[in-house]
């Protein structure tokens, strides 16, 4: 069988972390800081922490902004339901807005309503590695908290406060090339307070477990280094996790060149049939995550024809905030009901060999 999901954990990453174990320094230490400096060549921001989890991570959020709990926060159906119950356990209103069906992003007016009731933050999910149009978020006048953990390393379009500022980030290793060919903006998580980057198993970047919370400028970096500093350590990510995000950093340009390639062939398998994918930006300017389809027909019809083909699919959001709470929202949330109901995720990921990748060429082009 052919799963939905695989790490991408080769040699060198099994090497990092048993060296953590071979030195016995498997607490937070030294690789927890490499990590750090390592995404802050990549992502270009001022500061961050890596923390256990995302969780811990949404905690450090709320004490740095300060936020009243008069005010509600606003999510994407379709966000990963760890969110609000971390958000609801913190004692947080919460609010839940619309999607685009072409992207799967929450749409600007559906978060103008969320406003109207109250929501005074977005938690804006960049789900499947697709970049909204960030400039139209930030101008609702709210705080923006960017999700990058399934859109980490991808590129906003150059725009004149970039040029004017400071120049763009370091290109991933192996970018070099393509960093001279065409000049891009900020990294996905430069625009808001703060970005998430979580690293659990089945993020585009894994520690096995955790998350990097990222303040892209020196103001709410000050003010969350101050919170980190009195943190307990139970709160840092251990140096054997960080050991394997470290590397998976370093490879991701490698994994992601093959995953643009094996998107780009699935993508041709799909574009004369009833099914399509999410409408997204070419090159460095979205990560491939995996390869999510919107199915013109039941899920359950197209999982019963790709298991007889030995290939697992599976509902993109079988996680998210509509599954947990689908009777609740889902009259208020129709186009992200229809994602949930429809949307399935492919395998796509680099350690996906030839025979295996035509294969599910093969279920694309011939699903009815």
């Amino acid at each position: 069988m052919i799963h939905t999901y695989s790490p991408t954990i080769r040699r060198k990453e099994m090497e990092a972390v048993l060296t953590c174990m071979v030195d016995e320094k498997i607490g937070p230490g030294d690789m927890n800081v490499k990590l750090i400096q390592t995404a802050k060549e990549l992502i270009g921001f001022d500061g961050a922490v890596a923390l256990r989890s995302p969780a811990i991570a949404f905690e450090y959020i709320f004490k740095a902004l300060d936020f009243s709990k008069d005010g509600a926060v606003i999510f994407s159906a379709l966000a990963p339901a760890y969110q609000i119950l971390t958000v609801e356990k913190l004692g947080y209103k919460t609010l839940f807005a619309d999607v685009s069906e072409e992207t799967g992003l929450v749409t600007v007016e559906s978060v103008q309503n969320c406003i109207k009731e109250g929501g005074r933050l977005l938690i804006l999910a960049e789900s499947m590695g697709v970049l909204p149009n960030i400039k139209a978020y930030l101008e609702l006048g709210i705080p923006v908290v960017e999700d990058i953990s399934q859109s980490a390393l991808s590129s906003y379009p150059l725009d004149e406060e970039d040029v004017a500022k400071k120049p763009a980030p370091k290109p991933a290793a192996g970018e070099e090339q393509k960093a001279e060919e065409e000049v891009l903006g900020r990294r996905a998580g430069m625009y808001g307070v703060y970005a998430i980057l979580g690293m659990e198993e089945k993020d585009i970047i894994t520690a096995g477990g955790g998350a990097l919370l990222i303040a892209p400028n020196r103001k709410e970096w000050t003010v969350l280094k101050h919170i980190a500093e009195e943190a307990p350590f139970t709160d840092a990510m251990t140096d054997m996790n960080a050991a394997l995000a470290y590397v998976e950093l370093k490879e991701f340009a490698r994994n992601e060149k093959t995953r643009q390639e094996l998107f780009t062939l699935y993508s041709r398998a799909v574009m004369s049939g009833r099914h399509k994918t999410y409408v997204r930006a070419e090159g460095r300017g979205s990560t491939i995550y995996s390869f999510p389809l919107v199915l013109n027909s039941g899920f359950k019809d197209a999982k019963a024809y790709a298991q007889k083909k030995n290939i697992e699919i599976r509902q993109a959001y079988e996680d998210s905030i509509m599954a947990l709470r689908q009777q609740e929202i889902s009259k208020n949330c129709i186009c992200a009901n229809s994602l949930y109901l429809r949307c399935a995720l492919f395998p796509l990921y680099p350690r996906l060999g030839q025979k295996d990748a035509g294969q599910i060429v093969k279920v694309l082009s011939t699903m009815l």
